[in-house]
Formats: structure tokens, sequence, C-alpha cells
């Protein structure tokens, strides 16, 4: 693999380590926080209070830049918007660590949400325009890797501070995402912009042909590559928009990858794993469980998924998901339904955590980030990146409440039911779009 091509690729995909890392470093934090502030609330109860704004913030944040990220990925570029991105994410991480107020902490932690949901749509996108397509699954995952890599950084960071830092070490969690930030920044000033957004936005054919030759290296296969955008370019309308009727398809496909992977009740296990481990009587390990443990395993079954998603596909890596969801999240609601105890629990979650890396984890992000034509990719990423942002913020944010209300069995039952109807639509609608370029995958999935 051409090595600036592997670079590229790299600095791109370390947006997603700070989403993770971002999105994760709240859980060693949130119980400290809640704590420390627990006097004030919203509606009357402290927990919905902590739930929406305090742990909510960065979510709701995400959604916001989910929602409006394809603007400046379309206007800017890709290139700038990654930019942009790593300042958001050091200006929240040094704004929310020094945070004295919750209200300030929930403002500071939405910018860095605003950064996670851009991040959703330029990376991916960045990385799918720039990748031949025998290598387009593995090098579009990096960004997932990366995102568990991040989880896993924020687990054992916030596991180390909490040991060793005895005053505010939830301020540490917090701020330290600053360092990793502000590397991320300056690297991506040495990457080039996405040739195929030099082409369908700037009609830079010569400047996409001269980042091409430098990225792949072969002269026939960049002109190829260069023939097949224009030929589609010829046949897009300006005025297109993904809401176009012949768009109809891949807008669904978008939709359901992003519903069924929320509905997986993914953030809701990460965001409150050690809650979770109190209530199956693992309170004592709760720590390593819910940190370290499930966070290897995320780590060790993403790059199973990054082997995987070339050769066996994307649709095979969702039915191995599906299948161990089920399995997992049946087996969880039991030990609850029955007050069974101890380490059933953790060996289920593990499996379920695993499941979820090398099906959804590694395939969502690929997916969605090829299965929209080159002038609406941006469009089409934040219609599907918002639908998974909304549930992610919605999903966790009544987690607690809903423990208390309808107990943990009947979450997990719900979160089960909902990956039978993942496995049904992923036999029934989506296509395989291993190998493939993105020109032959928009004339097979539009109307």
């Amino acid at each position: 693999m051409n090595s600036k091509l592997l670079q590229a690729s790299i600095v791109a995909s370390l947006a997603g380590f700070l989403f993770g890392f971002d999105t994760i470093v709240i859980s060693g934090a949130e119980q400290s926080i809640q704590n420390l502030w627990k006097d004030f609330t919203l509606f009357g109860t402290n927990d919905l209070f902590h739930g929406i704004v305090v742990v909510g913030s960065a979510l709701w944040g995400t959604v916001i830049g989910a929602i409006f990220g394809a603007v400046p990925s379309d206007k800017l570029g890709r290139k700038k918007t990654l930019l942009f991105i790593g300042v958001f994410y050091t200006i929240s991480a040094l704004g929310s660590g020094l945070a004295n107020d919750p209200w300030i902490f929930a403002v500071f932690r939405f910018i860095g949400g605003l950064g996670v949901g851009a991040s959703t749509i330029a990376a991916p996108a960045f990385i799918s325009e720039i990748a031949p397509q025998q290598k387009r699954g593995r090098l579009v995952a990096s960004y997932q890797f990366n995102i568990v890599f991040g989880i896993l950084v924020a687990f054992i960071s916030n596991a180390l501070f909490a040991k060793y830092v005895e005053v505010n070490a939830w301020r540490w969690m917090i701020g330290i995402e600053a360092l990793p930030a502000l590397i991320y920044t300056v690297m991506v000033t040495m990457i080039p912009e996405s040739p195929r957004w030099l082409i369908g936005k700037k009609g830079d054919i010569e400047g996409a042909k001269n980042i091409f030759m430098k990225l792949h290296g072969d002269e026939s296969a960049v002109k190829k590559e260069i023939d097949a955008i224009l030929n589609v370019k010829e046949h897009e309308g300006k005025s297109e928009t993904i809401l176009n009727k012949k768009y109809l398809f891949p807008l669904s496909l978008a939709f359901f990858i992003a519903f069924f992977n929320q509905f997986s009740g993914i953030n809701a296990i990460l965001y409150y794993a050690n809650r979770i481990f109190d209530e199956a009587g693992l309170a004592e390990q709760a720590g390593a469980l819910g940190t370290v443990g499930l966070g290897i395993t995320n780590f060790v079954f993403t790059l199973l998924g990054m082997f995987f998603i070339d050769k066996l596909g994307r649709k095979q890596l969702l039915y191995i998901g599906s299948v161990g969801y089920i399995l997992s999240l049946l087996t969880v609601a039991l030990c609850f339904y029955q007050g069974w105890t101890g380490m059933t629990v953790a060996i289920a979650l593990f499996v379920y955590i695993g499941s979820h890396a090398i099906g959804q984890g590694a395939v969502i992000w690929v997916f969605i980030s090829e299965i929209f034509p080159n002038h609406l990719r941006s469009s089409g990423q934040a219609f599907g990146s918002s639908v998974h942002w909304l549930l992610a913020a919605i999903i966790p944010s009544l987690v607690p409440v809903l423990f208390g209300c309808i107990g943990a069995g009947n979450v997990f039952l719900i979160f089960a039911i909902m990956m039978v109807l993942q496995l049904i639509w992923v036999a029934v609608f989506v296509p395989e779009t291993k190998g493939k370029s993105l020109e032959e995958l928009e004339e097979s999935l539009s109307i």
C-alpha cells in the first residue's frame, strides 16, 4: 500500500480516536460530577438533570454537528473541516476540564460534541474518496478502529487518574484530551484534499489527478478512476438532493443502519457500564470489568472486523454481529429477571461488545460512506449520522430513569428484540458493497 495513502488515511482516522476518547471519557467522571453538583436539578430530579445536561450535552452537540457537518465538508472541503474538528476538541477538553459550574461544563462538552458529529461525516468521506476500492473497507474501518482505540485509552486513562490523583481526578480525566487533540490538529495540515471533492466542487481535474498519483502511484489506474468520476458527474443534476426519489433506497439504508446501531444499546451500555456491573452484584470488580475489560474486548474484535471487512464483506459481518447481539442481550436480560449475579453478566456483555465491534461497529461508517453518490456523500452521511447521534443522545440519557422505572431486564430485552429486527433487515434489504467502486455503487443503488 502506498505510504502517502496510508499516512493520509491514518491522520484522518485519528478524528475517530478523539471521537472515542471524548465520548467515553465521561463514563469515568460522571459519578464524581453528579456528586459534586448534586444540588443542580432540572424538572425536579437530579438524575434527569445529570443525564440530559451533564452527560447528554456532548451528545446533543454531536447531533447538531452531524446535522450541519455536511455544510463545511462541502463548502470548505474535507481537509479544512477535519482541521476545525481538531480545534473544537482542543477547546472542549480545556474548557470542560476547568469548568466550575455544570452549565459551563455542558457548554464546553457541547463544543466537543460538535467535533464528534462533524467527524462522522468528514473523516469517513475523506478516506472513502481517496481509497482504492479493494482496500476501501479496511481503510475507512480504521476510523472505527481509532474510535475503539480512543475508548480503550480513555478507559485506561480514567483508571490511572482515579487511582493516582486524589483531588479532582475527573478534571484530569476530561482535560487530558487537549494533548492528542492538539497533535491531531497539526497533523491534519499535512494531508491533501479529497480529489473527488476537488473534481465535484471545484472542477479541479488536474489537482485531483496529482493527488491521486501521489496516493496511488499508478497512472493508468488514476486515469481510469478520474474518467469514471467524470462520467458519473455528467449525469448528476446540479439541483439534486438526497431527498430525490432515486436516492430513496440509499437513504433508507443509512437510516436503518444508524437506527439499529443505537437500538442495540451500545452507547447506553458503554456509558453506564459501571452501573450495570453494580446492578449485577459486581461492584468491586466494576472498574476493571467496565473499563479495561470491555475496552480490550472492543479493541480486539474491531481489529478482527477490519481484517474481515474486505474479505467476508459488510453484509456477512452484520449477520455475525446480529446473532451475537441477540444471544448476549437475551442472556443479560435473563440474568436480571432471575436475579443471577456474578460473572455470567460480565461474560455476556463481553460477547455483546465483541459482536458489536465485529459487526455494526466495523461496518456502519464504511457502509454510509459508500452508498451515496459523490456529489451528495456529505449530505447522505449527515443524514445517517444525524439519525445515529439523535438516538445516541436520547437513549443513554434515559437509561438511569428506565433502569429505575422498568428494570434492567426489560431494558436489555427491548434491545434484544430490536436486534432480531436488524437481522431480518440485513437479510432482506442490505446489499453487499465489497469490491465495488464508489461510482459503480452509485449506479446500482440509485432507483
